[in-house]
């Protein structure tokens, strides 16, 4: 297992830098004018440098004064050493925006998860005991749907019914008018009350793929020959679903959720738009419409980051949960 992991590890470090050196060939593409342009509008604040100045400077902090292959190894210095820069939108060390609005990313992701599997499983295993029945089309029609349905439209229609007509929930936003007045107690049922529409779109788009995974390898799993034995037995259908098939089923779906870990603070960008949440999401939006380079790199690498990392723990948590399988 030692050996797997830093084959894995290593493995994962070459694939990043040569996706770090694709985001950075990708801001080199982008019109030089816009670092001019920048430049010019930092000059103008109250006491701030001369253009010229601020045109060296970012110039420099990015090496793009000089060649591609340069340019390229100045700016990974920069991310191994932590200096990730200052957020041309936001004005504040990029490190210090993420670490103000992550949180509130993965309160959310943790939360929409946790009711996903609360949801998804139960209901993906009901539908694969009762195969071809009402209960599975109902269940298959609810999947479908979650997997069909636009994030954009179906949060829209959220904010149509409760916030617009019922007047239930506000329109967008993480607090209310009169957040700054309440206690510390109602501060956090008003924060968690703007939660509530994201966090159902987040739900509802999600669980159709978690019970189509889990009625697939419940299928599966039922139709095997120790299913069978056991059933030959005499064993009571509750005691051959649950202790028998569903600890089988558990195998993928354990892998399945290792991968979906990292994602946590990977923020949802359409969701957090749309509702005007301050996450990770949202403000990287912000920042890659505004054209913050420093920002939409970090965002970038740290989602590269993320992927690997979900790789990996997958790969691992099968290895732990399957005694099956035996890493050489």
């Amino acid at each position: 297992m030692r050996k797997y992991l830093v084959k894995r590890l290593l493995l994962s470090v070459v694939i990043l830098f040569f996706v770090t050196f694709i985001i950075y060939v990708l801001m080199r593409c982008l019109p030089s004018s816009y670092v001019e342009n920048m430049a010019r509008q930092l000059s103008q604040a109250p006491g701030s440098k001369p253009y010229e100045e601020w045109l060296a400077q970012l110039n420099a902090q990015y090496g793009l004064d000089l060649g591609l292959i340069p340019g390229f190894f100045v700016q990974l210095k920069n991310l191994c050493t932590g200096n990730f820069g200052d957020s041309w939108k936001y004005t504040v060390p990029v490190i210090q925006k993420f670490n103000e609005v992550i949180w509130v990313s993965f309160i959310m992701g943790a939360i929409s998860l946790v009711f996903e599997l609360l949801i998804a499983v139960p209901l993906g295993i009901v539908a694969a005991t009762k195969q071809y029945s009402v209960t599975d089309y109902t269940v298959t029609t609810v999947a479908l749907l979650g997997m069909s349905l636009p994030t954009f439209f179906f949060a829209t229609l959220l904010k149509l019914i409760f916030s617009v007509k019922l007047g239930w929930f506000d329109l967008v936003g993480l607090t209310g008018r009169d957040f700054n007045s309440l206690s510390q107690f109602g501060q956090i049922l008003d924060m968690a009350k703007h939660l509530v529409l994201p966090i159902v779109t987040l739900v509802f788009i999600s669980i159709g793929s978690w019970m189509r995974y889990v009625r697939t390898n419940m299928l599966e799993v039922l139709n095997a020959d120790y299913i069978r034995t056991a059933r030959a037995k005499g064993l009571s259908e509750h005691k051959v679903i649950y202790h028998h098939a569903f600890r089988n089923t558990l195998i993928p779906l354990v892998t399945f959720i290792g991968g979906s870990l990292p994602g946590l603070f990977a923020g949802a960008l359409i969701t957090e738009t749309l509702f005007a949440i301050p996450g990770i999401g949202y403000i990287s939006y912000n920042a890659m419409v505004a054209g913050d380079i420093p920002f939409s790199m970090f965002y970038m690498t740290f989602l590269a980051i993320l992927t690997l990392l979900g790789n990996l723990i997958s790969d691992i948590l099968y290895a732990v949960v399957d005694p099956r399988v035996r890493i050489a």
